[in-house]
């Protein structure tokens, strides 16, 4: 990793509420978790994911490309023996990029307002001058 190596994992975590509740909705409710093996699955998770991403890194530096795309992830994962992940991303990334093209685009202030570049200015003017002139009768407090 070249912009910043990772020297220590304990900087890492997941959120231990979040991998809680995910845990108790696999498991049946009569089955414990204990605290000690939640934190051992957390840290599994995050050296999974160091792993996977560190690979996706790596391809994505060697295609000359400063941003990690969902593809390399896909090849990281293949390079890696994890295969069998490999359907299951595919179709949550096309489902997100699916997503994406859908999500209406959100406006600007300045696009909702319709009005154009010269009355904003005429506005903006008109709100300096009330501030300058309101400024001008309170006078300079004298000390």
């Amino acid at each position: 990793m070249s912009d910043r190596d990772i020297t220590s994992s304990d900087d890492l975590s997941l959120p231990k509420a979040t991998v809680q509740k995910i845990i108790g909705e696999i498991l049946a409710s009569d089955v414990a978790f204990a605290k000690d093996a939640r934190d051992l699955l957390i840290d599994c998770c995050v050296e999974f994911i160091t792993l996977i991403s560190s690979e996706a890194n790596d391809i994505a530096e060697r295609e000359a490309k400063k941003t990690i795309a969902s593809e390399h992830v896909i090849r990281a994962l293949k390079d890696l023996g994890f295969e069998e992940y490999v359907d299951q991303i595919d179709e949550v990334a096309r489902e997100h990029k699916e997503h994406q093209k859908s999500r209406e685009k959100k406006q600007t202030k300045l696009e909702q307002s319709g009005l154009t570049q010269e009355e904003l200015l005429r506005q903006q003017e008109e709100l300096f001058g009330n501030a300058r002139a309101k400024f001008n009768q309170q006078g300079v407090p004298e000390a």
